[in-house]
């Protein structure tokens, strides 16, 4: 099964960092945040991986080469503009023959893509969207009152909960039809998809997951992570 992460934005919403480092790059302890991403995949047992990348795309390709050194094998697209995320992968699709994984070269998480495959794969459909639970409990009793006023229902401090897109897909090849030129997966595909009622998969998790999208994001999860690093690092050198 072959990987496709989408690496190639500017990421003009952590600037100043991401002047002259690519977001996939941004160190995250002693590791970037685009090797935390590959690890995952690799530890799912997908080891065939086609980056997209675009600006400041040589960082990236002087940093992981072919892979080799990660366990993975790493094919390269360029992106020279802007392409969204869907149009992002229309280069790939020649190497596409099988059930495929599309994610975020910026994103952290603890998904076990195992399971996601797998609830892909009994469902039958051509798309698999990976769903993030995210709820808050209210603080107080809701009632649910009818059009006469009258109460039908009352829950106390409820959950209210959403189901965030998490950019974590899972597709078959077939999606290639459904896909155009600069088009993104949520604006234009899934909508497309369902336009024609075509069926599209929910997977619903409740592992970590975080898109490191504005610098208090980066600079809290950076800080935490170097600490954790560093403990781990010391911890280890005393054991030798």
């Amino acid at each position: 099964m072959k990987a496709i992460v989408l690496c190639g934005g500017e990421g003009t919403r952590l600037r100043p960092y991401t002047y002259s480092i690519p977001k996939p790059m941004l160190p995250l302890g002693r590791k970037p945040i685009l090797e935390y991403v590959i690890n995952n995949l690799k530890h799912a047992g997908i080891t065939d991986i086609i980056l997209n990348v675009g600006y400041l795309s040589h960082q990236i390709k002087n940093h992981f080469g072919d892979g080799k050194k990660f366990g993975v094998k790493l094919t390269y697209f360029e992106e020279k503009q802007p392409l969204n995320t869907a149009g992002s992968i229309l280069q790939a699709r020649h190497l596409i023959k099988d059930t495929f994984v599309v994610l975020m070269g910026d994103h952290l998480t603890t998904i076990d893509l195992k399971k996601m495959i797998e609830h892909h794969r009994k469902s039958g459909c051509m798309t698999t969207i990976g769903l993030k639970r995210q709820g808050t409990p209210l603080e107080y009793g809701v009632a649910k009152v009818n059009p006469k006023g009258h109460v039908e229902q009352f829950e106390e401090k409820p959950l209210m909960q959403n189901l965030i897109n998490s950019a974590i897909y899972i597709f078959e090849p077939g999606i290639y039809n459904y896909i155009r030129e600069r088009e993104d997966f949520a604006k234009n595909v899934f909508p497309r998809m369902l336009a024609e009622k075509k069926h599209v998969n929910a997977y619903i998790f409740d592992d970590y997951w975080v898109d490191i999208g504005r610098m208090t994001d980066y600079e809290k999860l950076h800080q935490m992570v170097s600490v954790i690093d560093l403990v781990l690092h010391g911890y280890n050198t005393s054991k030798k």
